[in-house]
């Protein structure tokens, strides 16, 4: 029995309608949208390794003592990976919006008494 793809495109129907209007307002954004979805699905795939890693040594611990250490380094070390890919994020937009800007800039700078009325 043949599949039909229909089924694929309605999972996510707003999709290409986004990717569209991004296309269409400048490529420097969808290429950074796109970047930044797959950054985010790096991130997410690397803190559930990283949160299956502390369940298993959570489970190893023999002593309240050993439990605590375990927690305060996740806790520790996620803080650090949450503060490293947010301040990644921020770079990346930021740079994004410079470059978007400095695209759609007029070359020609507009004074008062040209606006017609």
């Amino acid at each position: 029995m043949a599949t039909s793809n229909k089924a694929k495109s309605d999972a996510n129907p707003g999709a290409p309608a986004m990717t569209a209007a991004m296309m269409a307002f400048s490529p420097a954004v969808a290429k950074a949208w796109s970047d930044m979805m797959s950054e985010s699905a790096r991130f997410l795939t690397d803190r559930l390794q990283h949160d299956l890693e502390t369940q298993k040594a959570l489970l190893a611990c023999k002593s309240p003592t050993d439990l605590l250490q375990v927690q305060a380094e996740f806790f520790r070390s996620a803080m650090e990976q949450y503060s490293a890919y947010t301040t990644h994020l921020y770079t990346k937009l930021s740079t994004t919006v410079e470059s978007t800007v400095k695209d759609v800039a007029s070359s020609h700078p507009r004074k008062y008494d040209d606006v017609p009325l």
